[in-house]
Formats: C-alpha cells, sequence, structure tokens
C-alpha cells in the first residue's frame, strides 16, 4: 500500500465510525515579510486552510503586520527572540535555560504585548516555544503572564499546561532536522500521518487532541513546497477532515468539550 493509500484509508475509518478528524496547521519562525511567506500564504488561500504562524516578537518588523493582514491567517508567539540560553553541554532553549524565571517569564510578558500591539484580535495569546522546548516551571507559569495556550511537538501527554492554558500540539514535521534542515520524504510523511491518526483513533494517544501540521516556510526547498500543497490538497478533500483556526481550537480543545468530541 502507498503512503497515499494508507493516508486515505485511515481517513475512511474515522468516517466509517462517524468521527472527525480536527486539524490544524503552525508554521514556525515568522518576523519578516518575505517570497517564502508569500508563497506559504497562497497555500493556505488555495487551499481553504487556515494558517497559525508563530511569530519572533523581538524579530518582528513592522513590515509584516500587512503582509499576512488575511482572514486564514492568525497569529501565535513564538518565543521572544529565539535565542538559545541553554547552560553548556545542554539542548536548545529560550523558554528556561541558564537564566532566572522571573526574567523569562517577563521577556515573554513583553513580547506578548508587541504582538497583541501589532496584530490585535488576531493574535492568540499561545506560547509556541523555540526548538519545542519549555521548561516546567515556565509552562506552569503562562497564565499568569495572560498566555491561554501552549503549543510543542508530538502528542501532548497533558492537557493543562497551567490553570487556564491549554496545550495543543503539532504532530507532523514536514522536515527532519537532524543534520541541517531538509525535507523529510513524501511516502514517509505520508505513512506517518497515517499512523499518528491511527494512534489517535485507537486511544493510544489522546483522542480529543486536535492533530497538527507543522511547516517552517523559510526552510523549504522545492519537494517540501510540493508535498505541502499535495496533502494539504488530500487532507481538505476528504470528508471526514475539519479545518479549524487557532483562535477556536485553544478555545475549545480541553479533554471532554463538545467541540472536541466532535
Amino acid at each position: 500500500m502507498s503512503g497515499t493509500d494508507a493516508l486515505l484509508h485511515e481517513l475512511d475509518h474515522w468516517m466509517a465510525e462517524g468521527r472527525t478528524v480536527v486539524l490544524w496547521w503552525r508554521d514556525d519562525d515568522a518576523a519578516q515579510p518575505t517570497p517564502a511567506l508569500v508563497r506559504l500564504v497562497a497555500a493556505a488561500r488555495r487551499h481553504g486552510a487556515p494558517l497559525a504562524l508563530a511569530v519572533i516578537p523581538a524579530r518582528m518588523s513592522d513590515a509584516l503586520i500587512p503582509s499576512i493582514d488575511d482572514p486564514l491567517v492568525s497569529v501565535l508567539q513564538h518565543g521572544f527572540a529565539h535565542q538559545n540560553h541553554a547552560a553548556a553541554s545542554e539542548r536548545a532553549v529560550e523558554c528556561g535555560g541558564d537564566r532566572p524565571a522571573m526574567a523569562v517569564l517577563d521577556e515573554l510578558a513583553a513580547g506578548r504585548a508587541r504582538l497583541t500591539a501589532a496584530f490585535g484580535s488576531r493574535f492568540s495569546p499561545v506560547m509556541v516555544p523555540p526548538w519545542n522546548r519549555i521548561e516546567p516551571a515556565i509552562a506552569t507559569a503562562l497564565p499568569d503572564r495572560g498566555f491561554g495556550g501552549l503549543s510543542v511537538f508530538g502528542p501532548r501527554a497533558a492537557t493543562q499546561a497551567g490553570a487556564g492554558s491549554f496545550a495543543v500540539n503539532a504532530h507532523l514535521d514536514l522536515l527532519t532536522w537532524k543534520g541541517g534542515a531538509r525535507f523529510a520524504g513524501r511516502d514517509k510523511l505520508l505513512r506517518l500521518c497515517a499512523e499518528r491518526l491511527a494512534d489517535r483513533r485507537c486511544g493510544r494517544t489522546d483522542p480529543d487532541e486536535p492533530f497538527g501540521l507543522l511547516t517552517h516556510h523559510l526552510d523549504h526547498d522545492a519537494e517540501t513546497w510540493a508535498f505541502l500543497d499535495e496533502i494539504l490538497g488530500l487532507l481538505a478533500a476528504h470528508p471526514a477532515v475539519r479545518w479549524t483556526e487557532a483562535g477556536t481550537l485553544f478555545a475549545n480543545a480541553a479533554p471532554g468539550s463538545k467541540a472536541a468530541r466532535r
């Protein structure tokens, strides 16, 4: 069975069971208007797919604001400056690391204020940590700094990062990162998508968590762009799939909520 067949077969299982795949799309590292960003937004329009753009507050130029003025595009917060503050020999982290927690939280709050001022209601106060890493003390304190959500990578172990802050992650990254960013491969990605949806359908991972597609527009090559069009088209065409925009997603993604059970 090909990767395409495997994915369609899995989606057919969802439809036969009367269930819906709640799908969302997150793209990381936005800061400036670039040709790649124009291409990304065009793909969202072409497929009618809501796009949650994780923006780096300290690197954001004012020119970014009008360049993503599109009803399909919402904004999340990607750390503060995407700088590594890990101790020597530790894995890269900005939301934590070799700094006092208060300093990290103050920085993140300053970033939230800047994105709120720039994007207004288009900004959802959801923290997307650079490198998908955040230390527990920082995650737990996010609600006190005005954040209503957290998004990293992989199936969530617990939906609640802190009182009032729900985690909704991304689950299929189009790139592989070991040895440098590059396309992960068409058949591999289609099979992984099918397998991870099957895990959710069968209860091996949280069945209430929306399924997240993850892209990094600045690192796409021609193969990645072609595959993005392909998978967006496959998913959008299947009746078992329902796209959700980020604001609605984080408002309704608590376990047991009416929206999560649809």
